[in-house]
């Protein structure tokens, strides 16, 4: 998946092999819940929806609308009306409300939740008895700030996604987590990262900014060759991981522990520091 409004870096991005294009209406209680963290809230609109529909023909077109509540009806409307493939819930804590967006959808497009807070997670095994339900991603960035953790990667290595995981599993939705850079960036490296969606059965996740960032992009060429290569050593990534053992993958979370830790143990340093 990767995030954009504008209509040429979608037909970019789909031409390069990214399967979802994902356009962000959500704000409602972002900005306060994110404060003082170095996130982007995308502000997009409905029409940026119907824009970018016009020109994807094989990637899908994902539109995260805002939580649940008196505006929601119109909102799911609008947004199917605009051509949207599949429509992404996010922040919610309860079956009830899961409940609500799947009937609000009635089957008129596909249904993503985003489970980021912990009373989504508490609630897990009620939230998965509900009908209709085809992906869930965990969202690491808001489910590690509501823990009060300094990373967002650590719900990955204490057991909370793994745990996840296997319920997603047991009943066959679709599933994924997180955020992931180009592949031979940040720590822990994205291939490591990468193993352990293996490793645990993920078939999603998010094109992180590092991976490319927009905002620093001066022509199309340019996103074109760099998300090319880089889709194309994801997915080389992928092939070797086909073939490893479990051996290598136990190794692999072990490295991959041992970098989210010293990430975690740095931010808290410079915490107090300031």
């Amino acid at each position: 998946m990767y995030i954009t409004r504008d209509p040429d870096v979608a037909r970019v991005l789909e031409r390069c092999g990214v399967d979802w294009v994902f356009v962000d209406l959500e704000v409602m209680g972002k900005a306060d819940r994110q404060s003082g963290r170095n996130t982007v809230i995308s502000a997009h609109s409905v029409d940026d929806v119907a824009a970018v529909r016009a020109v994807l023909s094989t990637s899908k077109l994902l539109v995260r609308v805002n939580p649940w509540g008196g505006h929601s009806q119109e909102e799911i409307e609008s947004v199917i009306q605009a051509g949207a493939d599949i429509l992404m819930l996010p922040f919610f804590t309860s079956s009830e409300e899961v409940a609500r967006f799947v009937d609000a959808v009635a089957g008129r497009g596909e249904v993503c939740l985003l489970m980021e807070t912990p009373g989504a997670v508490e609630n897990v095994d009620s939230i998965l008895e509900v009908s209709g339900i085809d992906y869930i991603h965990i969202g690491l960035n808001d489910l590690h700030i509501a823990y009060g953790m300094n990373f967002m990667f650590e719900p990955l290595v204490d057991g909370t996604v793994e745990r996840l995981c296997g319920k997603f599993a047991e009943k066959s939705i679709t599933y994924g987590f997180g955020g992931m850079a180009a592949i031979g960036k940040l720590t822990p490296p994205a291939e490591e990262i990468l193993a352990e969606h293996c490793r645990l059965g993920s078939s999603m996740v998010i094109m992180s900014r590092s991976f490319y960032n927009l905002d620093a992009m001066q022509n199309l060429g340019d996103l074109e060759d760099a998300f090319r290569n880089g889709v194309g050593q994801i997915r080389e990534c992928e092939r070797g991981l086909r073939m490893a053992d479990a051996r290598f993958f136990e190794e692999n979370r072990k490295r991959v522990v041992a970098g989210v830790e010293e990430v975690a143990r740095n931010i808290a340093e410079r915490h107090k520091k300031k």
